[in-house]
This record gives structure tokens, C-alpha cells and sequence, in this order.
């Protein structure tokens, strides 16, 4: 028996009193939106995952304050998966068991697609408790084309978009003449992989693949026999998809083997990354992503510094503040927190992130956005303002992209409810 329901045995001339008071606590239990966050948050990648988990808590927060949501209220809860799919299948059953309705999750395509198939099985066996899932990250093109889903949303820029741009930056650079490819041994690793294949090969048939590798993931502890491959290629140009430790790992590696190459990262931006560079990858090391810090405007700058001073930490995982904008919007849309009416408001929902004007395309429900080309590079109060981990370095825009330009074509037949 509850503490609401002994106080009605007991004071039953007070009934009305309590009644209304257990309501009001039951009420306002509902308005809060649960997010279950199903990413690592121990072992290599824990760093990574720890970082967007307080991102996601920070732009909560200020949707709360701001009301973006109505009357409802935004609350993001980690669930420590360890990176490993089984593991977030165990998370996943545990969360719907408690009453979630909405998950995110980003850290890894092999995870996402994982659960991305857990999520369809429960929803067409629970109808009426469907669950939504909101992908921050994990990259998968298939996530959007031959296994998009309509429970699922992509708020990153899927491998092959952020290719297609990162390309088209390249194309006209005729100093790049030998590529090396290194990626890790999952889907995500070889989508990259043969994406830089692919595109290069349209764009600049002159220039030599010399090397194409990939490893395990979040196993390898020293790059120094990869890198030695890749001085040996005589590669002057590096890609790759890696993200976390083992792009640190990678980049430390490179340092201290004094390889000249350029390298052309997706996340070269995440926690541990900027601290493994230093000085060493400045003017060498670039990023392809959908935001920076140091962009045109710098559009966001307020949130960086306010996680700075909350976290003593970086924001640089511009897709949580795009998912809780257009979930809140929605959420108002619909005037319900119910994820199946929700999840047909995001369809097309166009709003205003911290990157611009963002869209969430209906046909495969990947997020249409502007992409950034950076460069590591010295502060210096003028384009680079905002250093990353205290190292005195910083992204520098290169290019803003727009979204149509890195566009891509989408094989996606989904299905809708009814």
C-alpha cells in the first residue's frame, strides 16, 4: 500500500484532501518523458559515452527551464550497455520493464542495429506500449535505407553523407595523391571504408588507395605496426572512421612515429582524441561533423561554455540538442507524449538547431542537416576561440557544407502503423 493510500484509510474526513494531493503527485509524475541513454559508460569507450550522456542532461535541463516541451518535462537516464550488443538488449528489456518509452543510443552501428531490430520485434508484439528509438550517432547507412524502420530516427549525418562531403573537400586538393584507409572491423568501419572507395574513385581517379585496413575494435593497444604500414604505402593522406580510444590510440601513435600524413577524421572531436594530438596534429588533422564550436556564428556558444563551467568538460555532440528540440516540438504537436503520435509529428519536422535549420526527412527518417569541415588548429580569439581538453588547440571551419550538397539517395520502404 502506498504512503497516498494509508493516509485515506486513516483520515477518511479528509478524503478529498488527499485524494486530490495523491492526483496531483501522479499527474505530475506523468509529465515527465523518460529518455533511456544505452551507451557505454565503463570500459575503452566509457569517456565517450559519459560525455553525450551529460549532454543530453544539459540540453534536458534547458528544455525544461525553457518549457520547450509544454508542460512536459525531459529527463535522460544512462544504462551502461559496455558496449556490447547483447549487453543493450539485456539494458533495452530492463528500461520497457520500467515503463521507457523513448532510447537513445549512438556509440557503435553493430549496438544500433541491435536494437534497432529488438525495438521492431517489441513494438509489433506490445501494441500500445511501442517504444521509439532516437539514434544519435550510430552511422549505419543501412539504418536509413534497406533497415530503416519507422520507429527509428537518425539525428547524425549517416557515413555515407559525411563521405560525400568530406570528398568533395578533398577533390580539389591536388596535393592529395596516396590515401590509406583504416577503419574498425564492423559495419560502420566497412561502410567507411568502401564510401572513401567509392567517392574518391568519382571524384579523383588519380589518386592511389595504397592501403585499406581494419582492426578490431576497442582491442587493439598499440597502432605503431598499422602506422608503420602506412609510412611504408607512402601514404601523404589518412581516413578514418575510428572514434574513441582507438582513434586516440591511432593519433598517439602516428605522433610518436612522426608520420607526416594528413589525417581526415570523423571524430577526431570525441573525448580523449583532442589531448592525444596536441600540438603534434595541428594543421594536419581534420574533422568532418554536423557542428563545432568555432563555426561561422559561433552558433551554440552559450552551451559550450555553460557545460564547461558545469562539467569541466566539452560539448561538441550537437545532435542532442537537435533531438530534444524536435522531440519537445513534437511532443507539443501532438500534445501528448504517446511515441506513436510523437514519432508521426517528427515527420518533417524542420526546426532551428544549433547548426542551422535542420529537417527530419520522412521517407527514411534521417535527419537532413549542414555538415562542417574543421581543422585542428591554435587558438587564437579571432576564428578559433574554443579550445578542446585545455590543450590551447581548437577546430577551425574550413567549410560549412549544406545539407543538400552531401544529400544521398535512400532505398527506404517503410512501413507506418495502420
Amino acid at each position: 500500500m502506498t504512503k497516498c493510500s494509508r493516509a485515506v484509510v486513516v483520515r477518511t474526513t479528509a478524503f478529498a484532501a488527499v485524494f486530490t494531493s495523491c492526483l496531483a503527485i501522479g499527474t505530475a509524475a506523468a509529465e515527465t518523458v523518460k529518455i533511456a541513454f544505452i551507451d557505454p559508460l565503463s570500459g575503452p569507450f566509457a569517456p565517450v559515452g559519459q560525455n553525450q550522456l551529460k549532454s543530453f542532461q544539459l540540453i534536458a535541463d534547458m528544455a525544461n527551464k525553457g518549457k520547450w516541451a509544454g508542460d512536459k518535462q525531459i529527463e535522460v537516464v544512462g544504462f551502461d550497455n559496455k558496449g556490447s550488443p547483447q549487453e543493450s538488449l539485456t539494458q533495452l528489456k530492463g528500461v520497457i520493464d520500467q515503463g521507457y518509452r523513448y532510447i537513445t543510443q549512438g556509440n557503435g552501428s553493430g549496438v544500433g542495429l541491435a536494437l534497432l531490430d529488438a525495438v521492431n520485434k517489441h513494438n509489433e508484439r506490445n501494441p500500445g506500449k511501442e517504444v521509439v528509438y532516437l539514434n544519435y550517432a550510430a552511422v549505419d547507412p543501412d539504418m536509413t535505407n534497406s533497415k530503416c524502420s519507422f520507429w527509428h530516427f537518425r539525428f547524425d549525418a549517416n557515413s555515407d553523407m559525411k563521405m560525400e562531403a568530406l570528398t568533395s573537400f578533398m577533390a580539389p586538393d591536388a596535393s592529395i595523391k596516396k590515401v590509406y584507409i583504416i577503419g574498425q572491423n564492423y559495419a560502420f568501419g566497412h561502410a567507411v571504408a568502401r564510401a572513401a572507395r567509392e567517392y574518391l574513385t568519382r571524384k579523383r581517379p588519380d589518386i592511389r588507395i595504397v592501403g585499406d585496413d581494419l582492426h578490431p575494435i576497442a582491442q587493439v593497444k598499440d597502432f605503431s605496426p598499422y602506422i608503420a604500414k602506412i609510412k611504408a604505402a607512402g601514404a601523404d593522406t589518412v581516413i578514418t572512421g575510428n572514434w574513441g580510444a582507438d582513434l586516440a590510440l591511432l593519433i598517439r601513435a602516428a605522433k610518436d612515429a612522426d608520420l607526416k600524413a594528413n589525417f581526415y577524421t570523423y571524430y577526431g572531436i570525441t573525448t580523449g582524441v583532442p589531448t592525444a594530438m596536441g600540438a603534434a596534429g595541428a594543421e594536419r588533422t581534420k574533422i568532418v561533423g554536423n557542428w563545432m564550436a568555432n563555426n561561422e556564428t559561433f552558433a551554440g556558444k552559450e552551451i559550450v561554455t555553460a557545460f564547461k563551467a558545469k562539467y569541466n568538460d566539452d560539448y561538441y555532440a550537437a545532435q542532442t540538442h537537435s533531438i530534444i528540440t524536435i522531440l519537445s516540438q513534437a511532443i507539443k504537436t501532438a500534445r501528448t507524449a504517446d511515441p506513436v503520435k510523437v514519432a508521426f509529428a517528427m515527420e518533417d519536422m524542420k526546426v532551428q538547431s544549433i547548426n542551422g535549420e535542420v529537417w527530419m526527412q520522412k521517407k527514411d527518417h534521417q535527419l537532413q542537416q549542414a555538415l562542417y569541415i574543421g581543422t585542428w588548429s591554435k587558438v587564437n580569439g579571432k576564428d578559433v576561440r574554443f579550445d578542446q581538453e585545455n590543450t590551447g588547440y581548437g577546430w577551425k571551419l574550413d567549410k560549412k557544407i549544406d545539407a543538400y550538397v552531401s544529400g544521398q539517395p535512400t532505398s527506404c520502404q517503410m512501413k507506418r502503423p495502420g
